[in-house]
C-alpha cells in the first residue's frame, strides 16, 4: 500500500507492507538483491609468466652492462730502483758455554757426600764428590800385605843365593842355579804384588771425584746416599766467561753458511742488537732433522743464562745496489719465474731471475730495471689485463 507522503519513483525495496499477513489487499513481493557479477582472478601460470619475464629483463640488463667489468683492476705498485740489500737467514739459537764438561764417576757405589752446590764456580781439582770406599781401602790394605810378604820371601831367597855363593866349590852347581831362579822368582812376585798394590791405590783415588776444569756447576743431577754407577751424569761444569749460541740452518741453505761470516743477535728480552760472527760450521748434516749445527760466537763478552734463546740474523750477503721485489709479486710457473708491470694501463709480464730466499723480498738479479712500475701482488692478474694504479 503506497503512502500519501511516499515520492513518486522511490525504488521498491522501500515499499514494504506493514500490514499483517491475511488482511484484504495482496502483500507486494519481496525484493530480492541481484547477486554481484564476479570479477575474474588471473590464473597462477599467469604470474609465474609475469614474475618469469620480469626476472629475464634483470638479467639480461645485468648481462648487457656487466657493472663488474665496468672498470680496470685496481692494483698496488712500487717504482723499482737499486739500493743496498742483503741476504739475511734469520734463525733461532740458544746460549751455550763454549766449554763444559759432564762429570761422571769411573766407579760405582754410594755417594757418602757431594760438597758442592748448583751455581759454585770450582777450580780444576776441587773435591766434587766422594763415594764410599770401605771396600777399596780393604783391597788396597790387601795388596799392601802381599807386596810384604813378597818381599820377606825375595830377602830368604837372596840370603839362600849369598850362602851358596859363599861356599864356591863346595856347592853344587845346580844348587847354586836353583838359589839363582829362586831369587829371580821372589823379584819377579814382588813386581807383581807392587803393582797390584798400585793399581788399588789408583782405584781408590778414583772414589773421590775432582773437577776436570775450572767453571761453574751448570747442574747438579744426585744427591748424598745416592747408588751410582759410570753411567750416571752427576753434574755438569761449564766456564761461563765464554759463551757461544748454538743453532741448526736448514739443510737447504747448508752450502751458504760459512765461518766468520757476519751476524746480528738479540737475546730475548732485549732490545739491544749484538754483533758476532759464525765461529763453526758442523760438516755433517743430521739425518733425523735435516739440520745443519752452526755455532756463533760475539765479538763483545755477554753475561747471559745458558740455555737463554737468541735471535740470530746470519748476513750471508752485501750488495751496495740490488733490485727487490716483494715474495707476492713474483709468479711462478712452468715457464719460470715472471712479474707483471705497468705499460700503459695494461699489466705486463715480465720474465725475471730471482735470488730464492726465506725472506719477504728477494733479490731480482735479472728482468727489472730502475724506473719499472711493478705490481705487489701477482695473484689473479693475466698478461695483457686492463690496470688502474690505487693510490698509495
Amino acid at each position: 500500500m503506497e503512502t500519501a507522503d511516499q515520492p513518486k519513483g522511490s525504488d521498491l525495496s522501500a515499499r514494504v507492507s506493514t500490514e499483517p499477513a491475511g488482511a484484504g489487499d495482496p502483500r507486494l513481493p519481496a525484493v530480492r538483491p541481484q547477486p554481484a557479477t564476479p570479477v575474474p582472478r588471473p590464473s597462477r601460470r599467469v604470474w609465474l609468466w609475469a614474475v618469469g619475464g620480469v626476472l629475464a629483463g634483470v638479467a639480461g640488463l645485468v648481462l648487457y652492462f656487466q657493472p663488474w667489468a665496468s672498470g680496470p683492476l685496481a692494483v698496488a705498485v712500487e717504482t723499482t730502483a737499486l739500493a743496498p740489500a742483503t741476504r739475511v737467514l734469520a734463525v733461532n739459537g740458544r746460549i751455550a758455554a763454549e766449554h763444559s764438561v759432564d762429570v761422571r764417576a769411573l766407579v760405582g757405589g754410594t755417594l757418602a757426600d757431594v760438597p758442592v752446590a748448583e751455581g759454585d764456580s770450582v777450580e780444576r781439582g776441587d773435591e766434587l764428590a766422594r763415594i764410599d770406599a770401605g771396600a777399596q781401602h780393604a783391597m788396597v790394605r790387601q795388596a799392601v800385605a802381599g807386596l810384604d810378604a813378597a818381599l820377606v820371601a825375595e830377602a830368604q831367597a837372596r840370603d839362600a843365593l849369598s850362602r851358596a855363593e859363599a861356599l864356591g866349590a863346595n856347592v853344587a852347581r845346580s844348587a847354586l842355579d836353583a838359589a839363582a831362579r829362586a831369587v829371580q822368582s821372589a823379584e819377579q812376585e814382588v813386581a807383581r804384588t807392587t803393582a797390584l798394590v798400585d793399581q788399588a791405590r789408583l782405584q781408590l783415588e778414583n772414589y773421590t771425584i775432582r773437577a776436570p776444569m775450572t767453571g761453574t756447576v751448570l747442574a747438579l743431577n744426585v744427591e748424598p746416599g745416592q747408588s751410582i754407577d759410570p753411567t750416571t751424569l752427576l753434574m755438569t761444569i761449564a766456564d761461563l766467561e765464554q759463551l757461544v749460541v748454538e743453532t741448526d740452518v736448514d739443510e737447504a741453505y747448508a752450502t751458504q753458511i760459512r765461518v766468520d761470516l757476519p751476524a746480528v743477535m738479540q737475546l730475548t728480552g732485549e732490545q739491544t742488537l749484538r754483533d758476532g760472527r759464525v765461529t763453526r760450521v758442523s760438516r755433517r748434516v743430521d739425518a733425523a732433522t735435516g739440520g745443519l749445527a752452526v755455532e756463533l760466537g760475539f765479538d763483545a763478552p755477554v753475561m747471559a743464562p745458558v740455555g737463554m734463546t737468541v735471535t740470530v740474523n746470519i748476513i750471508v750477503e752485501g750488495l751496495d745496489a740490488a733490485i727487490t721485489a716483494p715474495r707476492a709479486a713474483i709468479q711462478t710457473t712452468e715457464a719460470g719465474e715472471a712479474v707483471f708491470v705497468v705499460v700503459n694501463g695494461a699489466a705486463q709480464r715480465r720474465p725475471v731471475s730471482a735470488i730464492d730466499w726465506p725472506a719477504a723480498r728477494l733479490i731480482v738479479t735479472d728482468g727489472l730495471v730502475p724506473g719499472d712500475v711493478l705490481i705487489l701482488d701477482a695473484t689473479g692478474i693475466t698478461d695483457g689485463q686492463t690496470v688502474r694504479v690505487e693510490a698509495p
